[in-house]
């Protein structure tokens, strides 16, 4: 009974082990590439999550074709609204990894290192 529970939510269950990943190497680390790897994981372990739950099986894509054969009904078709907002976010997280990467260079080139204790003790002299 419980096994079939976890095995029926599988997908979830490997979302919520990426976002404790992810989690784990924002909090955890102290190497400011290894924070940005565990931010991406976090985020597109989120975004992975919000496709899963926008699909349904024996769905269709939500274009109708015919009106006049009968009226539609909202449980045939599948729900673009979380892929569309996942697109969105998406293009925001490449643009902040690609900000972030950009500040990360400027860092070393200033202070030698990105290891976040070093960089927070050059900044107290």
């Amino acid at each position: 009974m419980m096994m079939d529970f976890i095995l029926a939510k599988f997908n979830y269950w490997v979302y919520v082990v990426l976002i404790m990943i992810g989690f784990y190497g924002m909090m955890t680390k102290k190497n400011l590439m290894k924070k940005l790897i565990g931010m991406n994981i976090f985020q597109w372990s989120i975004i992975l999550f919000y496709i899963s739950i926008g699909s349904k099986k024996n769905a269709t894509l939500p274009i109708i074709m015919d009106i006049h054969s009968h009226a539609p009904s909202a449980a045939d078709y599948i729900n673009p609204l979380p892929h569309v907002l996942m697109l969105t976010a998406i293009v925001v997280g490449v643009a902040t990894t690609g900000i972030a990467l950009t500040l990360l260079v400027l860092i070393y080139k200033r202070y030698g290192t990105i290891e976040e204790d070093e960089v927070i003790e050059a900044l107290k002299k």
